[in-house]
């Protein structure tokens, strides 16, 4: 794995310079927010600025940044490199990195973030992939990523909608999960490298002093998801290792930034807190939590609700969904009621489920059926006899329904949301 070519210097402009990311360098110079005009923790709540308590209500822009396979109908290659291998088998690498950059394009846009504010929602959160933020492989592009560029993007919409913005570093260094979800090779990598982790932390400094006067941002949360479940043997010595590099990347932000709101997710699936219980993480920290599945009821979230109130902190639900209608409206109304705010999962994808679906082009089967079908070795990929001019139309035509003149809005999943 390559590293990330840029040592970290003190100040955004001479950052800028190094990653050659940022084409405004000379702003950071002029930006002059102070530490008042941030969100502030004071216990259990968010405060803005002028006073008033911030009730976090929102979406996540999952997929756009760090492509799952499920949104796009796989249920085999589900990981960003499993995806990327897939296409560029399918219909070749350069075409395969053209898509990627046509996605990037229009996946998103400032007309998708308008509507997002149009509902009522006052928060997003944004999943991205580390790579964007080195000269590794992804989505398109070998060297020069366009991570800066991409949440600059991001940034300035949601300023004009007045919506503020959670950076969710969702694959990290090495993986911190152990699964798909992560990027990784099916084990938790992270927690064992010092090499990932220093890499980690140089990411999260560098993004941390770029935005460090910037309101807009509402904070940062450190890796999404760590430790699965499924490493049972290993779990306590994991999550022990887990809060080591939580105070490694908590330590990296606040060397530039010291107004932002730092967000740390539980282990096993953002939901076992005990491993946290009486860690000290220093000021301006707020605790995550995910939830799919059981009874929408106060005792189902007892353990984050009391872990909230053990640590005198915000808990904030920053994945919820995957539903019925009524489930996700209960449990909305429980989350307000125990005062955690929420962010749905995800704004987007095929079909339905979500805030706006995409309505799949027929000749996207073709697709989906090489995915899904053996291709592990390059006489299976031969065998396969996929037919790249229907799989080349049919990801073109991908790039035409995703845009969001061309979704549909799910009324009854936004209504169970909360919102209009």
């Amino acid at each position: 794995m390559k590293r990330l070519q840029t040592i970290i210097q003190g100040s955004a402009i001479a950052l800028a310079a190094t990653l050659g990311l940022w084409s405004c360098a000379d702003k950071a110079a002029e930006q002059q927010a102070g530490g008042d005009d941030f969100v502030k923790v004071k216990g259990h709540d968010l405060v803005k600025p002028d006073g008033s308590k911030l009730f976090i209500m929102g979406t996540n822009l999952g997929n756009w940044l760090n492509p799952e396979g499920y949104m796009f109908g796989f249920s085999r290659m589900n990981a960003p490199r499993q995806i990327n291998e897939t296409l560029s088998e399918l219909v070749g690498p350069d075409n395969a990195a053209e898509f990627w950059q046509q996605f990037k394009d229009n996946y998103i846009t400032k007309a998708d973030i308008d509507y997002i504010a149009s509902t009522g929602a006052n928060t997003i959160r944004l999943p991205f992939h580390y790579k964007l933020f080195t000269d590794e492989d992804y989505m398109g592009l070998t060297s020069d990523q366009d991570g800066f560029a991409r949440i600059d993007s991001v940034v300035s919409w949601c300023k004009a909608n007045d919506l503020y913005l959670i950076l969710d570093m969702h694959d990290a260094p090495g993986g911190q999960t152990g699964d798909n979800i992560d990027d990784s090779y099916g084990y938790p990598w992270l927690m064992e490298s010092a090499k990932s982790q220093e890499q980690f932390a140089r990411i999260w400094t560098g993004i941390a002093d770029r935005y460090k006067n910037e309101p807009t941002i509402l904070g940062y949360e450190l890796i999404n998801e760590p430790v699965a479940t499924y490493f049972e043997a290993e779990q306590d010595s994991l999550n022990k290792k887990l809060v080591d590099v939580y105070k490694k990347g908590v330590a990296a932000i606040r060397s530039v930034d010291p107004n932002h709101i730092i967000l740390i997710g539980a282990p096993q699936w953002n939901s076992n807190f005990k491993p946290l219980e009486g860690v000290d993480f220093g000021e301006q920290v707020m605790y995550t939590c995910h939830r799919y599945g059981g009874d929408p009821t106060p005792d189902a979230i007892r353990s984050y609700i009391d872990f909230r109130d053990q640590m005198n902190a915000p808990m904030y639900m920053g994945e919820i969904g995957h539903n019925t209608d009524e489930w996700q409206a209960a449990f909305a109304q429980t989350m307000k009621d125990n005062n955690i705010g929420y962010t749905f999962w995800p704004y987007k994808k095929r079909d339905s489920s979500c805030m706006v679906g995409i309505t799949m082009p027929e000749e996207w089967e073709e697709v989906v059926k090489f995915a899904e079908g053996p291709h592990h070795t390059f006489a299976e990929i031969r065998e396969a006899k996929p037919d790249r001019a229907k799989a080349q139309t049919a990801l073109d035509k991908f790039i035409e329904q995703c845009r969001f003149e061309n979704c549909t809005p799910q009324e009854g999943y936004i209504a169970s949301m909360g919102m209009k």
